[in-house]
């Protein structure tokens, strides 16, 4: 039996805590999955995992088992590679979350062209506006826009996102057009949570080197970005969103910049990862990334 197939699938069992989804996720039949862990466990004289009817959890050899076992595979990855000349002979999956918007408008717009050169690399995109689980979920990265809330995850940082304040010609149209904060009393706020029933911070800018809070009305509160501009679009107040998002809709006239001394922070865009040591393919399309997502943010 490959052993390396053991780890690949021991591996993804401990980040899903499930055979189940493990199985799934390698397209393989739960009973190999369970039959592998087994022989695993056999060879090694030891339990790796303790199964419950509700869960899968490692135990303390399984956890450490679990990195040797992260950084033996990715080194593996790394010598299979060691003397391609061609990068194109690169090869394997790459498992990839990033926010919807900038998968629609940055991403998958240029894509083709990492394919291009990598044809040997499998991509898995989420497009997601939620904050995923990257080890559980099995994913080799995640792009992020945003502050850094898991400090166990390696980040690399891509600059940042300006910020604009903007509104639909139509709203502005029916409610005028503000100039000064005190004005905003009388405007409505798309409000934008990660997680409804959050309380929305209201309108955000800088005064000097403090962030500020305005609280303001709104009758509409989302929690994805695509729903977010289209409110705007549609009328239902202002919102405060990367420039990057609604470039095209501002050259083309559909909304207009509004308050521009009153702009919220620019927004950190991050790669982050769970392991230092990456697989050769991983590292290529992160660089690929940097250098795409770069091209929009600020140093």
């Amino acid at each position: 039996m490959n052993k390396l197939e053991l780890l690949r699938t021991f591996v993804r069992v401990s980040e899903l805590s499930s055979f189940t989804q493990a199985a799934n996720s390698l397209g393989l039949p739960r009973s190999t999955v369970s039959d592998q862990v087994q022989a695993l466990e056999e060879m090694l004289g030891t339990r790796l995992l303790q199964r419950t009817t509700r869960k899968v959890q490692a135990t303390q050899d399984g956890l450490l088992f679990y990195e040797r076992s992260r950084e033996l595979l990715a080194q593996m990855d790394e010598l299979q590679g060691l003397f391609r000349e061609d990068a194109s002979a690169l090869a394997g999956r790459i498992r990839v979350d990033m926010p919807t918007v900038l998968a629609r408008k940055l991403v998958m717009p240029r894509l083709a062209e990492f394919t291009a050169a990598h044809p040997g690399v499998e991509l898995e995109v989420s497009s997601t506006d939620r904050r995923v689980d990257l080890v559980r979920e099995g994913f080799d990265l995640v792009l992020r826009v945003g502050p850094l809330l898991d400090a166990s995850l390696v980040a690399r940082s891509l600059g940042a996102f300006p910020v604009v304040n903007v509104a639909s010609p139509a709203y502005l149209a029916a409610h005028g057009t503000p100039r000064t904060l005190d004005e905003l009393a009388g405007h409505r706020l798309v409000h934008y949570v990660t997680v409804l029933g959050g309380r929305p911070p209201g309108f955000e800018y800088l005064d000097g080197d403090l962030l500020r809070q305005l609280p303001m009305a709104g009758s509409l509160t989302v929690n994805n970005a695509e729903a977010y501009s289209a409110a705007c679009l549609g009328g239902l107040g202002l919102i405060q969103a990367p420039l990057h998002g609604v470039r095209e809709q501002l050259e083309r006239g559909e909304l207009v910049a509004v308050l521009p001394d009153y702009q919220a922070p620019s927004l950190e865009v991050s790669l982050l990862y769970a392991h230092r040591r990456l697989p050769q393919r991983v590292r290529a399309f992160m660089d690929w990334l940097e250098a795409l997502v770069r091209e929009h943010t600020l140093p």
